[in-house]
């Protein structure tokens, strides 16, 4: 399993220092809000295809471990 800072990065010169995925500047945010909105997963790589969908799908991972962990 990877850990949550492989899979989110955090700058403050990139975006002010929200979530990002590594290597770009897609916000972590925008998978959710993506999701949330009733959007595929494959649109949102579509949309944003300097996303990798390892690198999506690790993060949806990476939010269900600490929602089970904090439950």
């Amino acid at each position: 399993m990877k850990s949550a800072t492989s899979v989110i990065a955090r700058d403050e010169r990139i975006l002010g220092g929200d979530p990002v995925f590594p290597g770009t500047r897609v916000l972590i945010r925008s998978l959710f809000e993506y999701l949330e909105g009733g959007e595929s997963l494959e649109a949102f790589l579509h949309q944003f295809p300097d996303v990798r969908a390892e690198q999506a799908v690790a993060v949806l991972e990476e939010a269900r471990r600490r929602l089970v962990d904090e439950a």
